[in-house]
């Protein structure tokens, strides 16, 4: 059998049993976008946004997992239809992505005041998987396990979600993936090339004000599945000062919610803790940082992992106090 890298051999361990980078990339600063998750958010902003995020995992590791993603999404004038584009490169080893996915939410008030709203989206789009076999090291020459030179596989891939808000909570669920990977599957490629699985999220949280327009705390968690891997939780908590400083924190591990056949063995949680926040440089742009540190399996091996996130928001100051998204 071939024997890759050592590092290769690490990172494709870890993340596909982890479940912390899984094949879907994996973004703390979701929290501040939902777009990257969840397509029914498109819209929800109920401006034009801009948002880019870079992350760069486990630094220090030789093809450690690098993500990139760029997002607009808009609010159409008739206030009921949200619109959005991602796209995205992500490179793990000797595995590089790109994507490309349109988004559509439909959103229906659901009270009076219209305070409160229901959403279904949909996403369409194409994904890109490539594998640069120069960049294995094959211990027995001739392993077609192993591709000589770059294979890649473009493939077109759906997402749907549904996302309900309030004021001051929200709730959403949504699905990626959904198609891709038994396309590939019919293609029957004669080396090992890595498929996209779906994968299932959860969301919600809350707002509570704790002094009036100077401080507010939200709650809120993460639920990621992929029928794999152990499913990922994320528990995090956040303080809002003056609607212009977002601070918190959060937890993520791996959880057994139930039996996986995939799973063999034992496979311990590579659990982390974040440090996060997003300051409003202006009434339009915000920059966002987030610190994740491994404290389980990977603690002792892996570097830390930074994010950073930029947006800039389309209204002006008036609009800005009546909208602020809390969510």
């Amino acid at each position: 059998m071939a024997c890759r890298s050592w590092y290769i051999i690490f990172l494709f361990v870890f993340t596909g049993l982890s479940g912390f980078a899984q094949q879907d990339a994996q973004y703390s600063q979701y929290i501040f976008n939902a777009i990257y998750i969840n397509p029914a958010y498109a819209g929800y902003r109920e401006r034009l946004n801009l948002n880019a995020t870079y992350r760069n995992q486990w630094t220090g590791i030789n093809g450690a997992p690098r993500s990139f993603s760029l997002a607009a999404d808009a609010l159409m004038p008739n206030e009921r239809v949200g619109l959005s584009l991602i796209l995205s490169a992500d490179q793990l080893g000797a595995q590089k992505n790109l994507s490309a996915f349109a988004n559509y939410a439909y959103r229906f008030p659901v009270n009076e005041d219209e305070t409160s709203k229901l959403a279904f989206g949909v996403g369409a789009g194409f994904q890109q998987f490539g594998i640069f076999g120069d960049l294995l090291e094959p211990g027995d020459q001739g392993d077609n396990f192993i591709p000589v030179g770059a294979v890649k596989e473009l493939v077109p891939d759906i997402r749907a979600g549904v996302f309900f808000s309030t004021e001051k909570a929200y709730i959403g669920a949504s699905v990626n993936n959904l198609i891709g990977k038994y396309i590939l599957d019919k293609r029957k490629l004669d080396f090992n090339f890595p498929t996209p699985k779906p994968h299932y999220y959860l969301t919600g949280g809350v707002l509570i004000p704790l002094v009036e327009y100077e401080i507010d705390f939200k709650p809120f968690f993460l639920i990621k599945d992929d029928a794999a891997g152990p499913t990922v939780l994320d528990v995090n908590a956040f303080f809002l000062f003056k609607q212009k400083l977002w601070i918190g924190a959060g937890y993520r591990t791996g959880v057994k919610l139930y039996n996986k056949p995939a799973i063999v063995g034992n496979v311990k949680n590579s659990n982390a803790v974040i440090g996060m926040a997003e300051i409003f440089i202006s009434e339009k742009l915000r920059l966002g940082y987030s610190y994740d540190h491994s404290i389980g399996s990977l603690a002792g091996y892996s570097g830390s992992t930074h994010e950073i996130s930029i947006s800039w928001n389309f209204m002006n100051e008036r609009e800005r106090k009546i909208n602020f998204c809390y969510f």
